[in-house]
């Protein structure tokens, strides 16, 4: 990696830890890039502003957000699993989440950026629905926010309880048997 593409990626990298962190207004340029050991003229150079710089870590972290548990509609309870698990190992990315939600898009579809992504696994829960093993009475978007957000139950975006990858293994394996029952449940036809 050249030098350019170095000082880029440690801006990036320094600027999703301060956002997660801070969210937009609560960050500041001077302390992304201290921790990037760049100057702000590069970071300004690379992304122009502050809020550029934001949607720039964002349109990446809401990418991997996306797609980094693959969907599965012929197993709820296990994409719920997986979802569980990654917020344990990457709690940033529900935060940054949760900043734009707070600061930039309070209403509406968060991440945009990959409709076909969406599209695929709303038809793949029309396809489950269609065979009987979900509920059809229920929207698939609805669904997928369902499960999505049950998922979501004790992570960073939680309003009672955020784990952590240090909890006690028998409390993750309580949330997990919780977690898979209520989905199982929950969009049974």
């Amino acid at each position: 990696m050249n030098d350019g593409k170095a000082t880029r990626q440690r801006l990036l990298d320094a600027a999703a830890e301060e956002f997660a962190t801070y969210g937009i207004a609560g960050a500041r340029v001077d302390r992304i890039s201290a921790n990037a050991k760049a100057n702000k003229a590069q970071l300004y150079a690379y992304f122009g502003d502050k809020d550029r710089l934001f949607d720039t870590v964002f349109q990446t972290h809401a990418d991997e957000l996306v797609t980094v548990v693959p969907f599965t509609a012929d197993d709820l309870p296990g994409y719920a699993l997986a979802l569980y698990d990654s917020c344990l190992t990457r709690p940033n990315l529900v935060r940054l989440a949760t900043w734009a939600r707070l600061e930039r898009i309070p209403a509406g579809v968060l991440v945009t950026s990959m409709p076909e992504a969406t599209e695929r696994k709303l038809a793949a829960i029309a396809d489950e629905q269609r065979a009987g093993r979900i509920d059809p009475a229920l929207e698939p978007g609805d669904v997928l926010a369902m499960v999505s957000m049950l998922a979501l139950t004790w992570s960073p975006a939680s309003l009672f309880f955020t784990a952590t990858a240090a909890d006690d293994d028998t409390a993750h394996e309580r949330r997990r048997r919780a977690l898979a029952d209520a989905v199982r449940r929950a969009f049974r036809p």
